[in-house]
């Protein structure tokens, strides 16, 4: 459905994003992820026909996104960060105008506004005005423009930024049904959605991909295995030292508690430090309320994969 061969984007004086090179299956929902700045967003445009690259090709369905870029549009529905919508309209108006402005026949106008108002829950609003929504549902109402003219694929960019938990859980749901009808390029920074949502992940970093696979692959190739939560009366001693001298011990972070500290610990692959922690407290006389494993999650991939100085 996509596939990117040697993008590149310059801006003046810097590069955005250097010889990228991707596929996305149809029927994936594929997470795209990076700290600020990584090229997320410029490549999504790039995609979405928004912007030309400097350099490579990019296709969607086939179709090269500017030599072919009515045919490759045809097929996408693009939600950006920062939804541009026109506030002075109202729910079922805009809708009915942008069906139009992308090619919806005039007759099956209404039954797809009427489809993406019911998918996105946008019936109780419909007859409100665009500016006077609050912001969960102005995600909503961008993600039934995206919606409205059948794409094969959706590219949606932070399509939960702003939202609060419940929102961001009743978006998730809908993109998780959207995916078994569409192919979806997901970014987004809360990565515990990714790891239910998406089947593969795209890590990029400072404009270049860094890892391109599975969660469950990511997760089997990292370094750290997660970490080691310790909750402890300590007394006078440095228990954050201590700590980071067992093997196998990567970091420790520490915090306090009232009249106790706690200690997140980042570990090697592979390692069980739980027996040498409690040999340590046991000869030091700590007083342990907590001792347990946490184990790797997609955070740690991406922390490792970006921001290896602190793994």
């Amino acid at each position: 459905m996509i596939k990117v061969e040697n993008l590149t984007k310059r801006y003046a004086g810097q590069t955005a994003i250097q010889d990228l090179n991707f596929e996305v299956g149809k029927g994936e929902i594929m997470g795209f992820l990076g700290p600020n700045g990584a090229g997320k967003s410029t490549t999504m445009r790039i995609l979405s026909s928004f912007m030309p690259p400097t350099s490579g090709r990019a296709s969607v369905a086939g179709f090269d996104i500017f030599e072919q870029s009515l045919q490759a549009r045809a097929h996408l529905g693009y939600m950006p960060e920062n939804v541009p919508l026109y506030n002075d309209m109202r729910v079922t108006e805009y809708l009915d105008y942008r069906a139009a402005l992308k090619g919806v026949p005039h007759r099956r106008v209404a039954e797809r506004v009427g489809d993406v108002k019911e998918l996105c829950g946008l019936k109780e609003v419909e007859k409100k005005i665009i500016g006077a929504l609050s912001k969960g549902y102005r995600q909503r109402v961008g993600l039934a423009d995206a919606l409205v003219h059948e794409p094969d694929l959706l590219i949606l960019d932070e399509p939960t930024s702003g939202l609060d938990p419940n929102q961001i859980r009743q978006v998730r749901d809908l993109i998780k049904n959207l995916g078994k009808q569409h192919t979806i390029l997901l970014s987004t920074h809360i990565l515990p959605e990714v790891e239910m949502t998406c089947s593969r992940v795209i890590i990029i970093n400072k404009g270049r991909i860094e890892a391109c696979d599975t969660p469950e692959n990511l997760l089997s190739q990292i370094r750290t295995a997660g970490g080691v939560i310790v909750e402890a009366k300590v007394g006078s001693d440095n228990g954050a030292e201590a700590l980071k001298k067992i093997p196998g011990v990567r970091d420790v972070t520490a915090s306090i508690e009232g009249a106790w500290q706690i200690f997140a610990l980042r570990v090697e692959a592979h390692a069980d430090v739980r027996e040498e922690i409690f040999r340590l407290a046991a000869a030091r006389h700590w007083t342990l309320r907590e001792l347990s494993q946490r184990k790797a999650t997609l955070e740690d991939v991406f922390v490792e994969i970006t921001h290896p100085d602190v793994v």
